[in-house]
């Protein structure tokens, strides 16, 4: 038996004649087409639901993209203004060499007052007065209620050490010996490292008169995992300078400005935020159910974004100033 099976046709004389030809294959039955399932239209508490775990989503993936990535573009569009604010005061000789301003006015969080430059480190910052966490924001800080460096006492300068540039992330590598300046308003001060300590090590021996100290203080531990302060004691390499007037004392320094503290005073716009952001998205489970899913995208989507960075912002201050 052959593969092909034989076909039997007559030619024009009635003869029979056979011919060979492959079977034709048998069709597969159709397959009836796949319905989808339908599903129950969700219920408006069901699309609040939805619509706040992607907003929470969204807001954790804002809060690290400012915290990681924003914040270090900020820092350095904010030292690039407080440079030539600064340069343009030591030009016209009204720089600030006290806690006032050259019309006696007190200073303002954020002001600059120095320029401090550690050419091994790479520290080429612009010093601002004020240490809380929103003035760390924008470079080192100097506390309130200490001379300015280069002034006969002890001056204190606070920076952080990951986010928004972390200007002091190395500090804690200089060696006693090395030296560094700051710029006031009063000149150029040369500083020798005395060493650097942490909480529970012994201090320095007390400054004596008409001596200038400094203080450069910073987080310890791992980037973005403070465990502490790191302290940097130097001494300045010339005369000192006249101290200028100070209004805030060590006893009327905000909790805020101390080191490793939080910003606890604009929590009234975390809440505004926040109020704001869950008001964004009840409208937008109204307009999903009213006009759809595409419309409603289009119109809330930029809404909901700028609300989660606002609300990003605000926990940022709430972190630790040294962070």
């Amino acid at each position: 038996m052959t593969i092909f099976e034989e076909r039997r046709t007559t030619d024009g004389g009635g003869s029979p004649v056979f011919s060979s030809a492959p079977p034709r294959p048998a069709r597969p039955p159709r397959r009836p087409p796949r319905r989808r399932p339908e599903y129950a239209p969700l219920s408006p508490v069901q699309v609040f639901v939805r619509g706040t775990l992607a907003s929470i989503a969204v807001l954790v993936l804002v809060f690290l993209i400012n915290l990681l990535v924003v914040s270090h573009v900020s820092h350095f569009a904010s030292q690039q203004q407080l440079r030539d604010t600064y340069r343009a005061q030591l030009a016209e000789g009204t720089a600030p060499v006290s806690e006032g301003d050259f019309e006696d006015h007190l200073l303002v969080d954020g002001a600059p007052v120095a320029l401090l430059s550690i050419p091994q480190l790479g520290i080429d910052e612009v010093v601002s007065e004020g240490t809380t966490s929103g003035t760390l924001m924008h470079g080192p800080g100097h506390r309130r209620d200490t001379v300015l460096p280069g002034q006969a006492g002890v001056s204190v300068i606070m920076g952080r050490t990951a986010a928004f540039g972390g200007p002091f992330a190395r500090l804690q590598t200089l060696q006693p010996g090395e030296t560094f300046t700051v710029r006031t308003g009063q000149g150029e001060q040369t500083f020798e490292v005395l060493g650097v300590r942490y909480a529970g090590d012994p201090t320095p021996p007390a400054p004596v008169r008409g001596e200038s100290r400094l203080i450069l203080m910073a987080a310890r531990g791992a980037p973005y995992l403070p465990t502490g302060v790191a302290y940097v004691d130097a001494r300045s390499t010339g005369d000192a300078q006249p101290t200028g007037a100070r209004q805030t004392t060590s006893m009327a320094l905000a909790p805020q400005a101390k080191p490793m503290a939080t910003d606890m005073t604009t929590v009234w716009a975390l809440v505004f935020a926040l109020q704001f952001l869950v008001a964004a998205e009840l409208l937008a489970v109204w307009a999903y159910r009213r006009v759809g899913w595409q419309k409603t995208w289009v119109v809330f989507a930029p809404v909901l974004l700028l609300a989660s960075v606002f609300v990003s912002d605000q926990l940022i201050r709430l972190l630790p100033n040294l962070l």
